[in-house]
């Protein structure tokens, strides 16, 4: 009996472990300075269910939209969250729009699979 529910302790434990989601930290240095989309040194990138992606603020915990889905999580109250453009950087070589956020949509989608 004690071995039964000690196996049945772990099964619960490794099933909240698979579910919870996937979350890694990039800095500045890693994605290089040119590529480089937040005014942060360094953000966590996260894969929701259903593949909502978030970018995350580390100092603060404050979680960003990263693609259409996490919008609409927030959208309709599902998960919390501020508008990603408020940690955007300007891109320089092309004045008034953002840096591109491919390079931290491809990462974040990568936790997914």
């Amino acid at each position: 009996m004690k071995k039964i529910a000690i196996t049945l302790l772990l099964l619960a434990a490794s099933g909240a472990a698979l579910a919870a989601p996937k979350v890694i930290t990039v800095s500045r240095f890693e994605i290089g300075k040119d590529k480089w989309a937040f005014n942060r040194e360094e953000v966590m990138l996260s894969c929701r269910t259903g593949n909502a992606l978030f970018v995350i603020n580390p100092s603060t915990l404050m979680q960003y939209p990263l693609n259409d889905v996490a919008k609409a999580r927030v959208a309709d109250g599902k998960s919390t969250g501020q508008p990603l453009e408020t940690i955007m950087i300007d891109d320089p070589a092309h004045p008034g729009q953002k840096m591109s956020l491919a390079p931290f949509i491809e990462r974040a989608q990568k936790l997914c699979n």
